[in-house]
Formats: C-alpha cells, structure tokens, sequence
C-alpha cells in the first residue's frame, strides 16, 4: 500500500520539477527578448531603456536560475533518492540548497532594484532596501538554523555517513 501512496508523490514530484524546468526556459527566453530590446542597435531607445532592459534580463534570469536550482533539489532530494527527509543532515542540506539560491536571488534583485529606482524614484529605495534587509534576515537566520542544527547532526553521525555514501553514489 505504501508503495502505491509513493508512487502518487514521485508522479506529483516529477510534474512540479517538469512545470520548474518549463517556467525556468520560460523566463530565460523572456530574459533573451529583454535583453535583446537592451542591446538592439536597430530601435531607438535611451541609454536608461536600454539599461533598465538589461537589468530586466537580469532579474528574469536570477528568477530562472532560482527555479532550475529548486527543481534539481526537488529531482535529487525527492525523485532520484526517494529520502524520507528525517535525518538533520538531510534536513539542512535540503533547506541549505533552497536557501543559497533565494538569498542570492533576492540579493541580485535588490542590486537590480537599486540601479533602477535609484534614475527613477528615489522615493522608493526603502521599499528596495527591504528586499536587502529580508535576504539579511534570511542568511542569518539560516546560520542560526545550521548552528543550532548542527548538534542535532552530532547525535546520529551514522546518518552522515549514510547521506554521504549516497553522494558518491549520484555522482
């Protein structure tokens, strides 16, 4: 029965990593489109059209990246390992994986959002500098989780060997 039930969530896995590839080509080709309105020498456009387009590629293309990461995570962690995630170290590995892309993703955005508030409306660089402040608040709050964590991991080292047997068999 059990193995039944698992195979519905491998099946709903392997779509949302299907639907994450799908949005993150889907982005990356917007992403192209922009930033060939940027560098376009056929139309004519501002150099602050062409910039704010440029910085447009960019921030679709941290969201793409954003979006591949997740679904190979989801692919390794969830499909090809079929983990139940209990272990602490496979918890903080899952949760460290999704975390580094978000916080560099939000920290990239932010810098986007900067360059182009600061030509456009100043007025709004709090609402910019927010978006900082939260990957801020995300890294350290992640150090605390793997701090804290860390001596949940000490308990069962039997674990860690495990997930590091199985990382050398991925490879």
């Amino acid at each position: 029965m059990f193995k039944f039930i698992g195979k519905f969530f491998t099946i709903g896995y392997s779509t949302i990593i299907f639907l994450l590839i799908c949005c993150a080509f889907s982005l990356i080709v917007f992403a192209a489109m922009e930033l060939w309105h940027g560098v376009n020498p056929t139309i004519t456009a501002s150099i602050r059209d062409r910039f704010n387009s440029i910085l447009e590629s960019i921030g679709l293309v941290t969201i793409a990246v954003v979006a591949l990461e997740l679904g190979q995570t989801i692919l390794e962690e969830e499909v090809q390992r079929q983990a139940q995630i209990s272990a602490p170290t496979r918890v903080r590995r899952f949760l460290s994986r999704f975390m580094v892309v978000i916080i560099v993703a939000l920290s990239i955005e932010c810098l986007v959002a900067v360059f182009e508030i600061v030509h456009t409306d100043p007025s709004q660089l709090p609402q910019a500098a927010s978006i900082g402040v939260a990957a801020a608040v995300l890294l350290a709050a992640w150090g605390v989780f793997i701090k804290l964590n860390k001596s949940a991991e000490d308990l069962e080292p039997e674990a860690m060997e495990r997930t590091k047997r199985e990382d050398e068999k991925m490879e």
